[in-house]
């Protein structure tokens, strides 16, 4: 300390020194830097007083800032310079700064060194009273035994003692319990010296030896206890005694390998034996090694004896190895299977798949790089790129981050919002377009990596702290210094990325960054970052020219100003493209289970940047390829899971890097999907079958599994009780399942193991089989059954089989006695059969689908039943996936034949057959051998000899087995369908036909199934073979078995009967067609029309004659269609001779119409049309007459009828008219009107009709009209009706509206009115007398007032008014020009009143009077 304190003040007296030097030299005036700016826009100068502290205090030894450099070369220069530097200005104010640091920095280094120098002394302290206290440990109050009844709860105190502190570890039975692995119910506590443990809820399990141990630098203590638990069955654990416990769980039934699709959820469950017992409850799960914890997309179940696992949704990102793992007494059972996660549907068709893996790294506050993984599926095409989105936390869309796809599985991401919280998704691109997005990243936070090293915690006394960070000890720094380091972090062919270290020191304002860039050779910079604010030592360049090698600098800005530029990078230019990697080689699939094929294969030499392997599959010779895994593997084997037993594979596989996927591999060897061969099982059920006193023969059971070859042999070890050492028995394997033991001593213990042995070598032994006494046996019941086996095991059925025992006791065994007991561990047996069974096999019926049975047999003979063989395995009875029944049928050879169906059935795994289950095929009778997943087993020449029960299984697995009885009844069947199949006969489809075309020509034919291209055909005619002829052409199509005569033309010699003889192989068959009398007459007679008609329709003809129709407009139109025609050709049409012209022809389509639009008795007669050119001439008739009339009459009436409206109601003054409108209305039609379904009264009714309505007028209708009215329209076969319901309200309307109208036409017959009226415009000459005279009525009488121009005229002068009876008159004498004007006659009483008016112009003799007036006087 003193030394550090000595050196300080040094260092500070010569800085002192040097100040006082330059402030005894003589100042003179200097521009300042403000004033002198075109200096400073091209070179930045940094001030001296943003030198660092270090650089002031120790110049000599740290290298000197840039800044001095220059002083001192303008020091030099000064007399040569025209203009004087900046150096005495700032020289001045650099020496106050420099002082003011020196004074501050003074202090905080006293108050350092005196804070360290006082730690120092209290550590110093601390460490001599901790040295007093050091002590050994030792247990004050040791653990003391305890005796607790089962689910009762225990606690183990003691006390301990030592400085420093022990470690303490409990053990059970020596065996530490460490958390997490001690079980549910062990809390161990250490607290103030005090330990203890809780067990709760003890169970026998808990029972057992506890011992703690203290552990410290000093020594070593330790203390035991005993935990005893009382069973409430009564044994004691933890005694000494026999113990009972519950039974620990165990997996029973596991997750298979999965399949899910992507978005999707993925549940797993296991299922165990029992209920999990206490310490078992916390099963763990794992992805691929990593443990799985609840999330909110993870759940994680256990109730009861099932544990579930839920993830939703499933990503790429999930695919892997899922284990779970269950705790028992033994250690950690655990059970591992493989999820596959499947494309979910293409975003667009034909689009790639979703990459995965998105991972961000780098991350800064606006800059952070994104990397992933391509997708296995491409899609249609190519991936061609991607596309990189990014989101705010805190919003719903997504942006796009990049304009041009990205190539490569990078990108730097820039321009990002500090303090922000983003995710960010790729989306492949191919030519159908974008797929769907990847898995969006975890939400990170833009933010200076830095920051966390610019903050410092001193720890000092009492647990406090002190935050020190850089900003205080820089001080204030104004101007800003440049970067360092600035290089290339990131280079690709198509961007690339630099980096910079800030500059040291920063200072406490925020910085950002201003890059430039120039090439190589050119000294001229550029800003690169132009319009883009860098807020962080990251910045992309996205645009550099592919072969130009550039340079770089950046500059630091902050409000104080800029910086100079950094020291140039090195030369940086483009990268070369990245490459795909090569594809992996040297594929080889091997067996592995029925389901599944183990790969392996060589990774390319290569390796660098290979992120995994994808592989696809496909059947052999299909080309359909299926991807196998979504997320790389990255491994050199992959086990294929999910493919059909039987099926033949090829593999393919892909290397992935961040460039993209490799081209495919070369295509792997087919492999058939099978299980592979392993050694097989140890057998079971060891068993004495027979003792002699000095030999033994023992006999035991198959093993469950074969390893997928047939068990070749056994080997047996034996040796005494007590002994250690087995010996063998047998050098040699033997081949049956028993085997006798020679030179044993009588009254000794023997004890017996079995090895079973196939083509891949010796299995694992069985269990030692329990003691045998070696004593001759004597009893009179017979020895055990042996070699029990399960056979077509089925839901409600299965077979047992056995061996008859050895030894048969005082007489041969009559029968068998079976018995059979339910779950797997029951001692309770019922017999399945009441009397004795005399063959060795029985077919137990009646099971229940799903239970557990176990079965054991007993031998009987005359001095009862012996003792029963040893039970068989438990079975099921379910019917094994697959299982097929043996069919009995007849080959192509017509052998008789048995056949049996199984995906393990091939050339190496044959079935095996026997008869009665244990009789071997007699070879000279039938011979056995395999096809694709079949076995067959053929006989020689079938008899009755062969008839029996024959049974047959698959060698890998003998629980797939069935059997067929093969009766007499079968052996009759199945050689009458031999004979078939030895003399066949040629099928035929079809027997003789005969056919005449348009042309005339008559094809006799005949069809058999397919033949091959050596059949043969003999035709026989009368007797004699024919063959081809100028009139007469035979052809015969073997491949579709057709047999053809062909006639151009027929004639009468052609008459006769006609044989086809066929024959192809030993195939035969013949027909025959006896063509005469009236079948060969009838065709001749159509040949010769047709012939006669085409020749017709050389040239124009009518394709449609002449036909009539109505339409819905009830409009009759004749039409016919020609064809065949050209433009000279003319189409004419004809009624009763004379020719029609309103006929529409459509030249284009051929059709030509005729339209009568009301057809009447008129349109009766005969109708033809012509069409004809120089080609020649073709007509049509059509004749509307009698019965074709008739049916246009009735079809015209029924148009109309169907086009009737509604029946509707109107009122006049005379009633109700009820009426109903149709499109046209034809007197053929008969029309009827009904009420309440009765004829009307025509006394009170009037029909009628016009073209468009029919209607009926109900005169001074009542109340006893109201009621339902209907109309019946005939049309000659079928009545149409039309109705109305005139009732309610709707009767009351109409009655209303008739009395008002029969009311209002009263009153308009009583209104006054003018019955003949005057003329609109009356002439006179003048001088002329004019009289108008008018008729009137109305009752009463009305007033009659005569107008002139709307004003009533004065009878006086020459105007004379004669009012007589209905009549008046007005009279003007000696009428004159001013008489001329408007006269008007009005009349009125109380019901109304009329006007009329009249034009009266006088003109001058000579004049010509107006031409519409009427000439008067």
């Amino acid at each position: 300390m003193e030394s550090a304190k000595m050196t300080l003040e040094a260092e500070s007296s010569q800085m002192s020194h040097s100040m006082k030097v330059s402030s005894q030299k003589k100042k003179k005036t200097f521009t300042s830097s403000e004033e002198d700016t075109s200096y400073n826009n091209t070179i930045p100068i940094i001030s001296a007083d943003v030198m660092s502290v270090k650089e002031l205090l120790d110049i000599g030894s740290f290298p000197r800032h840039r800044t001095w450099d220059i002083m001192t070369h303008m020091a030099h220069e000064e007399h040569r310079r025209i203009k004087w530097t900046l150096f005495g200005n700032e020289a001045e104010k650099m020496e106050r700064d420099v002082t003011r640091t020196q004074h501050l920095l003074r202090k905080r280094i006293d108050k350092v060194a005196l804070r360290n120098r006082g730690e120092e002394k209290v550590a110093e302290h601390r460490r001599y009273l901790e040295a007093l206290r050091k002590k050994a440990p030792d247990f004050t109050i040791p653990l003391r035994s305890h005796t607790v009844w089962e689910g009762m709860r225990a606690v183990f105190t003691c006390t301990i003692q030592g400085c420093p502190p022990p470690k303490v570890t409990w053990f059970k039975d020596g065996v530490p319990l460490t958390c997490p692995h001690h079980a549910w119910n062990y809390t161990p506590v250490q607290k103030h010296g005090i330990c203890t443990l809780e067990i709760r809820r003890c169970s026998p399990a808990d029972a057992g030896k506890y011992k703690v141990v203290a552990k410290s630098a000093l020594g070593q203590a330790t203390t035991f206890a005993t935990l005893v638990v009382n069973s409430y069955l009564g044994a004691v654990a933890g005694s000494g005694r026999s113990q009972t416990s519950e039974p620990e769980a165990q997996f029973s039934c596991a997750f298979p390998p999965t399949w899910v699709t992507e978005g999707e959820r993925l549940t797993l469950r296991c299922t165990f034996t029992c209920p999990l017992l206490p310490f078992q409850r916390d099963v763990s799960w794992f992805r691929d090694g990593v443990p799985l914890e609840p999330s909110k997309t993870v759940d994680l179940k256990t109730d009861g004896n099932v544990a579930t696992f839920t993830l939703e949704p499933m990503y790429k990102e999930h695919e892997g190895v899922y284990t779970v793992q269950l705790r028992t007494r033994d250690g950690v059972r655990e059970h591992s299977a493989f999820v596959y996660v499947k494309d979910a549907s293409a975003a667009v068709l034909g689009g790639p798949a979703s990459p995965l893996a998105v991972t961000v790294s780098d991350i800064n506050k606006d800059y952070v790089f994104l990397t992933w993984q391509p997708p296995s599926a491409d899609g249609d095409s190519p991936v061609e790129g991607y596309y990189v989105e990014r989101k705010e936390l805190s919003e719903e869309q997504w942006v796009r981050c990049n304009v041009q796809t990205q190539k490569t599985c990078q990108y730097p991401v820039f321009g990002l919002k500090p303090g922000t919280l983003y995710q960010f998704r790729v989306c492949a691109v191919n030519k159908a377009g974008m797929g769907r997005p990847s898995k969006a990243t975890d939400p990170i936070m833009t933010a200076d990596p830095n920051e966390a090293t610019r903050t410092m915690v001193v720890s000092v006394d009492r647990g406090r702290t002190i935050t020190v960070t850089k900003d205080e000890l820089e001080g204030e720094v104004k101007a800003p210094l440049p970067p360092t380091d600035v290089c290339a972090c990131e280079v690709t062919d198509t961007y690339v990325v630099l980096s910079w270290s800030e500059p040291e020191p920063r200072g406490r304002e925020p910085l950002t960054y201003y890059v430039e860039r120039c090439v190589v050779g050119n000294n001229s910079w550029e800003m690169a970052s132009l319009e883009m604010a860098v807020n962080s030592p990251r910045f992309p360049v996205m645009d550099l020219v592919k072969g130009k090698k550039y340079y770089f600098r950046v500059r630091s800005v902050n409000k104080y100003g800029v910086s100079d530029p950094s020291a140039a990078s090195a030369p940086i230019s483009l990268g070369k493209p990245q490459a795909p990697p090569a594809p992996p080689h040297s594929l080889l699939p091997f067996r592995d289970t029925d389901t599944s094929v183990h790969l392996k294969w060589q990774e390319p030499e290569d390796k660098d940047g290979i992120l995994g392997y994808y592989l696809y599959y496909s059947e052999k010779g299909k080309q359909k390829w299926k991807t196998v895994n979504n997320k790389p593997c990255t491994k050199n084997s992959f086990i294929v899971h999910g493919l059909k037993t039987g099926r033949e594979y090829v593999f393919r596989v892909k290397s992935v890097s961040r460039a993209g996927n490799s081209n495919y591999s070369e295509e792997s060897p087919s492999i058939r999907v099978k299980a592979a061969l392993r050694v097989p099982s140890a057998p079971s059920a060891i068993a004495l079958l027979l003792c002699t006193g000095s030999e033994m023969v023992v006999g035991w059971r198959a093993p469950a599994h074969s390893g997928g070859d047939p068990v070749r042999g056994y080997y047996l070890d034996k040796k005494e009780e007590g002994a250690d050492v087995w010996g063998e028995v047998n050098v040699s394997a033997v081949q049956q399942r028993q085997l006798k033991v020679s030179n044993l001593t009588s009254g000794n213990f023997y004890r017996f193991r079995v090895f079973a042995a196939n083509m891949v070598g010796v299995g694992k032994p069985s269990e030692p089989s329990e003691p045998f006494l070696c004593e001759k046996w004597t009893m009179p019941e017979p020895g055990c059954p042996y070699d029990m086996q399960i056979k077509e095991v089925r839901d409600t059925s299965l077979v047992a089989v056995w061996a008859p025992p050895l030894y048969e006791g005082q007489g041969p065994v009559t029968g068998y006695l079976l018995e059979m007991s339910q779950d797997d561990q029951s001692d309770e047996w019922t017999a399945v059969n009441d009397q004795p069974i005399s063959g060795t096999h029985y077919k137990v019926c009646g099971l229940e689908t799903g239970q557990t049975y176990r079965l054991r047999v007993t031998a009987v003979n005359e001095a009862g039943a012996g003792c029963p063989s040893l039970p068989s395995e438990p079975i099921t009875a379910l019917t094994p996936p697959g299982s097929k029944d043996i069919e009995i049928g007849v080959d192509d050879e017509g052998f008789i034949c048995l056949t049996y169906e199984a995906e393990e059935i091939d050339e190496e795994s044959p079935g095996l057959w026997n008869r009665d289950y244990t009789e071997p095929i007699d070879e000279s009778r039938a011979q056995a051998h395999s096809q694709k997943n079949s076995s067959v087993l053929t006989f020689s020449d079938a008899s009755e000899e062969d008839l029996g029960l024959y049974t047959v299984e698959t060698t890998d697995d003998p629980g797939k087995s069935s059997s067929y009885d093969f009766t007499a009844e079968d052996l009759e069947r199945l050689k009458e369908l031999s004979w078939q199949v030895r003399n066949p006969l040629i099928e035929l489809k079809s027997g003789w036909q005969v056919e005449v075309s348009e042309e005339g020509r008559v094809r006799l034919w005949l069809q058999t199934e397919s033949l091959s291209d050596a059949a043969e055909l003999r035709l026989v005619f009368n007797d004699h073979e024919i063959s081809s002829a100028p009139h007469r052409k035979i052809t015969f199509d073997k491949a579709k078995g057709l047999v053809e005569i062909l006639f151009d033309p027929l004639s009468p010699e052609d008459q006769g009967s006609y044989t086809a003889q066929l024959k192809d192989g030993k195939a035969k068959n013949q027909c025959t067609l006896v063509f005469v009398d009236d079948l060969f007459h009838q065709t001749l007679a159509l040949a010769d029309a047709n012939r006669h008609n085409h020749k017709r329709k050389s040239g124009p003809h009518f394709q449609e004659d002449l036909s009539w129709s109505v339409t819905d407009e009830c409009e009759l139109v004749i039409k016919c269609k020609v064809t065949n025609t050209t433009k000279e050709t003319t189409l004419k049409w004809f009624k009763e001779g004379k020719e029609i012209k309103e006929v529409s022809y459509d030249r284009t389509s051929g059709v030509s119409s005729f339209t009568i639009p009301q057809a009447s008795q008129e349109e009766t007669g005969t109708y033809k049309a012509v069409v004809s050119d120089k080609r020649g001439e073709d007509q049509s008739n059509l004749k509307l007459l009698d019965d074709e009339y008739d049916k246009l009459r009735q079809q015209l009436s029924k148009q109309c009828a169907l086009s009737a409206g509604p029946l509707s109601i109107e009122c006049t003054e005379e009633g109700f008219r009820l009426f109903c409108s149709l499109k046209y209305y034809t007197s053929h039609l008969k029309t009827s009107w009904l009420f309440k379904e009765k004829p009307i009264d025509q006394t009170r009714s009037r029909t009628g009709f016009s073209a468009h309505k029919v209607w009926i007028d109900i005169l001074n209708p009542t109340e006893k009209d109201k009621g339902k009215f209907t109309l019946e329209m005939f049309d000659g076969k079928e009545t149409h009706k039309r109705h109305l319901d005139l009732t309610g309200q709707a009767f009351a309307d109409a009655l209303q509206e008739y009395q008002r109208l029969k009311q209002a036409a009263l009153d308009a017959k009583r209104r006054a009115h003018v019955i003949k009226g005057l003329p609109d415009v009356v002439a006179i000459m003048e001088a002329k007398t004019l009289c108008l005279t008018c008729f009137v009525d109305g009752d009463p009488y009305p007033d009659i007032f005569w107008l002139r121009n709307d004003k009533e005229i004065a009878f006086q002068g020459h105007f004379a008014v004669i009012k007589e009876h209905k009549c008046t008159t007005i009279t003007i004498n000696n009428v004159t020009m001013e008489d001329s004007g408007k006269y008007s006659i009005l009349v009125s009483n109380k019901y109304g009143s009329e006007k009329v008016d009249v034009t009266v112009g006088v003109y001058k003799r000579g004049d010509k009077p107006p031409e519409n007036a009427v000439m008067m006087g």
